[in-house]
Order: C-alpha cells, then sequence, then structure tokens
C-alpha cells in the first residue's frame, strides 16, 4: 500500500487494517479514487477502476474528477452530494464534509479553478467556485460562497 493510501487510511479513526478502512464510504471512494489515478485510463486496470468509482459515486453522491490533484490525508468526513472540478488542486490532510463544491468558473474575473492549501476543513454546504487560493491552516464555515 503507498503512502498516500496509508495517510488517507489514518484519517478515519487512526485505522491501519486496510479491511476495516475500505468499510468506510470516504475512504472507500478515495481508495479506488487513488487507484484509477495511478493507471492509465484505457488500461485494463483503468478500466476496472474507473466502472468502480462510477459504482461508488452514484451511491454515496461524490463527484471527484480522477484527474483532480489531491494530497495526502484525504478525509471526507460523511457522504452526500461532493463534487469537485478536474483541475483542483487540494493540499495535504484536509477534510471535506457533505454537500460541497468545489469548481471551476469558466467566464468574469474569477476564471479557472480552485486551489486549497494543506489543514484546510471545508464545512458543510460550501461552494467555492473560480480562480480562488485558499492558504494552509484554514477552516472554511459551513454554508460559506
Amino acid at each position: 500500500m503507498n503512502r498516500t493510501i496509508q495517510a488517507d487510511l489514518y484519517r478515519y479513526e487512526g485505522e491501519t487494517s486496510l479491511l476495516k478502512g475500505l468499510r468506510t464510504p470516504g475512504f472507500r471512494y478515495m481508495f479506488f479514487h487513488r487507484k484509477a489515478s495511478m493507471h492509465k485510463k484505457y488500461s485494463p486496470m483503468g478500466i476496472l477502476y474507473q466502472l468502480i468509482i462510477r459504482r461508488l459515486s452514484h451511491k454515496f453522491g461524490f463527484q471527484i474528477s480522477v484527474s483532480t490533484s489531491i494530497g495526502e490525508g484525504f478525509y471526507i468526513g460523511h457522504f452526500g452530494t461532493i463534487v469537485v472540478s478536474g483541475k483542483t488542486k487540494i493540499g495535504n490532510n484536509c477534510n471535506i464534509a457533505h454537500t460541497t463544491t468545489i469548481g471551476q468558473a469558466s467566464r468574469g474575473k474569477r476564471k479557472g479553478n480552485p486551489t486549497i492549501g494543506d489543514y484546510v476543513w471545508i464545512g458543510t454546504g460550501t461552494v467555492i467556485v473560480g480562480n480562488i487560493h485558499i492558504g494552509s491552516n484554514v477552516l472554511i464555515a459551513p454554508n460559506s460562497f
């Protein structure tokens, strides 16, 4: 198991057992997300992991593109609608709550994709859209826009 997956696993109640971690929806999704991002899209394993990700997306409500750059220790607190754009960059040890949207703005002053630093907690119902840079050690309050 690689270091990034171990860091993700540890964020879920200090778990070190992969089998116990896979019972948790957030870790299960991120485990297969990371595996899919490690393989080429059209390789046999890449196709398998893409199918698993698609199934888990429908089951848990997560829509996080495989092309999203996510640092180690990523934590999804609750399952529910979470949407993250493919060009978003998320740092290490970030927490994200349900009903959160992190996306791209296609026009206007804030055209672009968000960049989120290390040790960021993103509250429930938060919307982060456009070319926004969020620093490290930040708490984003629930229902922020």
